[in-house]
């Protein structure tokens, strides 16, 4: 393995524009590949937007949805990718011959589908139906991962990708800046965003604090350390239909800390230089070949029931 230049993005989508937000994708992309970076990673359902699809009836979904790999977004994806010689990944929602409905992120190169992933946990909207398997994949020598926002709260999934091999893992996401019984949760006003220019102080505050960069450091810098794997996180920043997001795309290395992050309000991503020296040195490698499975096989594998609740999308939330 050689190192790896990676970028993580973060752009304020439109819902629904594809078209819109594929340019974007490609601009950043463009400047990504202008700087050595070997690949790009953009948040989650970047290529459609994500909030707006919780008021979808199941035949509004099917019309934003595409077939993967022979959707048009899917074949533009490449088209970019073979453009500038970069690794592109990014997000939409999926649809399969049978018009099952999925939230997908996948990774394209410049001759093609690398890897398609569907979202374990998904709730934005009733009829989207949850993967079943992990994903993993290569980019120039390096095993990677894909989970999607709320499957990277399942600890499970973060380390059942890592014993699978991956040493980086993707993480899109659109998150942060929603209500919740945490203490401190809650929605960031969209009049902050609006006059952002003039007043930055008072919308890095709430970006920045419990509402928003205060809460991700508290788990995901850990799943990071715990894995001994590359964390690359990739969110929105402004506006995704009513809800106003934080940005804070960063790539966090195998001690856990914080080696890149957007800090800015504008469309824009972060750079890394990641090397598979840290994947040995990392505690979390010794951790792993450290650990017992004959005490905790059969209390982690025993039946358990499913159940995922979302604070924030309450009925009220859905109708809004």
């Amino acid at each position: 393995m050689k190192n790896l230049k990676i970028a993580t993005a973060q752009f304020e989508n439109k819902s629904g524009d594809k078209n819109y937000n594929l340019t974007v994708i490609e601009e950043l992309t463009k400047k990504a590949s202008g700087e050595g970076c070997d690949v790009i990673a953009f948040h989650e359902c970047s290529i459609t937007g994500y909030t707006f699809a919780r008021h979808l009836s199941k035949e509004q979904l099917l019309e934003v949805a595409e077939v993967i790999p022979t959707g048009g977004s899917i074949l533009k994806l490449i088209e970019i990718a073979k453009t500038y010689n970069i690794v592109i990944l990014a997000g939409l929602f999926e649809k399969d011959e049978n018009d099952a409905l999925f939230k997908a992120y996948v990774c394209v190169d410049k001759n093609g589908l690398v890897a398609k992933y569907r979202k374990l946990h998904p709730f934005i909207n009733p009829y989207l139906t949850p993967g079943n398997e992990y994903c993993i994949f290569e980019i120039k020598g390096w095993k990677c991962g894909i989970l999607i926002c709320y499957d990277n709260n399942i600890i499970e999934n973060v380390r059942a990708t890592t014993l699978l091999g991956a040493q980086i893992i993707f993480m899109p996401h659109v998150t942060m800046c929603t209500p919740s019984t945490r203490p401190g949760a809650g929605f960031v006003a969209p009049e902050l965003w609006k006059n952002r220019e003039a007043d930055p102080t008072s919308l890095r505050i709430e970006f920045d604090g419990m509402k928003g960069r205060d809460w991700l450091m508290k788990w995901l810098p850990a799943r990071a350390y715990d894995n001994a794997i590359y964390a690359v996180f990739s969110n929105p920043i402004g506006m995704d239909d009513d809800q106003l997001k934080n940005g804070c795309s960063m790539i966090i290395d195998p001690f856990g800390d914080i080696i890149s992050e957007c800090r800015s309000f504008e469309d824009s991503f972060a750079t890394a230089l990641i090397t598979p020296e840290k994947c040995i040195q990392a505690g979390g490698n010794r951790y792993l070949k450290a650990r017992r499975p004959d005490l905790y096989r059969d209390i982690i594998g025993q039946d358990h029931q499913s159940e995922q609740n979302v604070a924030w999308l309450t009925t009220e939330n859905k109708k809004s």
